[in-house]
């Protein structure tokens, strides 16, 4: 019944794709090469930026290596997509680009990797603002229903009661404005990382390790979260003014990022060694100005962003739902997706291995696998054995090794500290 459903939608949205194809392509319309590089920055400048020197200390410096394979392999699958959509005129997003290559059920695999994805960083955007409030105010507690919680769990039920009154806003325009900062919150994290370092004096004097094995497969599981972009960018691509500029946006993102992680993750290690957390801002001094700058621009992304990312799985859910048009179903439905990703937020409060679980079994598949499938499956010449054929078949296999491993070791490690 789903798939008639889609069915009926996609071909209505065909039609007026086509009916309107000649005024869509006048040259005043989609977005510019900057402002399209900006977009790409800003969906791939996020919470990762906190755990990379978490990251770099689970596998040692030589892990450092695979930060830049992966931003390549991720940089090469975006191209990928990108010659995906060359494919066919009407493909804009990425589940078009499953169902173009595999039909109903490759829409909705695609669509269910998405939306899960969507879920799991919403989930870590409430242990995040958690963790950080915590650090700022200590010791802090309050009652609800007569329950007295405390701590990190207090402030992720808070957390989850400030945004809930937001998620019901069906125009989110402002909002968006607001999180499109995370571009300047990533910049503004890495020079008070640095100023921490050289001019309050904590220094850059730990060694830490060469080479970590047994940390090996978190570490590479979160390089993979950093570079988790993929399902926005057939979107950004579709919106561009010259679509034909979008490889070189591509290259311009992924090289700005790379810099942007593998700086904050150097000094974030140089700084703490092996003690450092889930997140480089919990072992900041916090009696210090610039650590208070750094939690706080922190804090302020997840709480913009938080209803940004679950609008797209309500929405939906609302879709399939009976009453589509309830004003008090889709409240109803928002407010459930607050409150389960609260609870599975206090359930498993674990920053670091959530994310490499996302890292591992859903970024690969998304950032990874599914563009090469996809590739393979709607080009024909690209299966002739070759170059390109080798290249895909490596990153298939590198994919797939990363996302098997990863995924046991994230699951194990958040199952051993329930």
């Amino acid at each position: 019944m789903w798939v008639h459903e889609w069915h009926k939608m996609d071909l209505s949205r065909a039609e007026k794709l086509e009916s309107q194809n000649e005024v869509q392509q006048q040259p005043s319309k989609g977005t510019s090469f900057l402002r399209t590089c900006f977009n790409g920055l800003n969906a791939l400048s996020g919470v990762g930026i906190l755990s990379i020197p978490y990251a770099l200390a689970q596998g040692g410096w030589l892990s450092l290596v695979l930060l830049f394979l992966v931003a390549v392999l991720c940089w090469y699958t975006g191209l990928l997509l990108r010659r995906c959509m060359d494919t066919h005129p009407l493909i804009k997003t990425y589940p078009d680009i499953g169902e173009h290559a595999f039909g109903y059920k490759g829409r909705a695999i695609v669509s269910v990797f998405m939306y899960v994805e969507l879920y799991l960083v919403a989930v870590e955007f409430l242990i995040l603002e958690g963790d950080n409030l915590d650090k700022l105010f200590p010791n802090m507690a309050f009652k609800l229903a007569g329950m007295k919680i405390g701590g990190k769990q207090a402030f992720v039920v808070l957390t989850s009661l400030i945004v809930l009154p937001t998620t019901w806003l069906k125009s989110l325009g402002l909002l968006a404005y607001i999180s499109a900062g995370g571009v300047l919150a990533s910049f503004v994290l890495v020079i008070c990382i640095f100023w921490i370092g050289a001019i309050d004096k904590v220094g850059f004097n730990e060694s830490g390790v060469t080479l970590n094995w047994s940390g090996m497969p978190i570490a590479i599981s979160m390089f993979a979260f950093c570079y988790c972009g993929h399902t926005v960018f057939p979107t950004l691509c579709s919106s561009m003014k010259d679509r034909s500029k979008f490889s070189k946006v591509l290259l311009v993102c992924f090289i700005t990022t790379t810099i942007s992680y593998g700086s904050m993750a150097v000094m974030g290690y140089l700084m703490y060694g092996e003690h450092i957390k889930s997140q480089v801002t919990l072992n900041l001094p916090i009696k210090k100005l610039s650590t208070k700058i750094a939690i706080y621009t922190t804090l302020i992304n997840p709480l913009t962003k938080y209803v940004i990312i679950t609008a797209p799985i309500a929405t939906a859910i609302e879709e399939k739902a009976v009453f589509r048009n309830s004003r008090s179903l889709s409240i109803f439905i928002r407010t459930a997706l607050v409150i389960s990703t609260t609870i599975v937020a206090l359930i498993i409060p674990f920053f670091g291995y959530v994310m490499a679980f996302i890292g591992s079994f859903l970024s690969v598949n998304a950032s990874m696998l599914l563009p090469c499938l996809c590739y393979l499956k709607l080009n024909k010449a690209a299966r002739r054995f070759g170059l390109e054929s080798i290249v895909i078949v490596s990153i298939l296999v590198a994919g797939l090794f990363i996302g098997v491993v990863g995924t046991f070791t994230s699951i194990k490690q958040i199952a051993n500290h329930l």
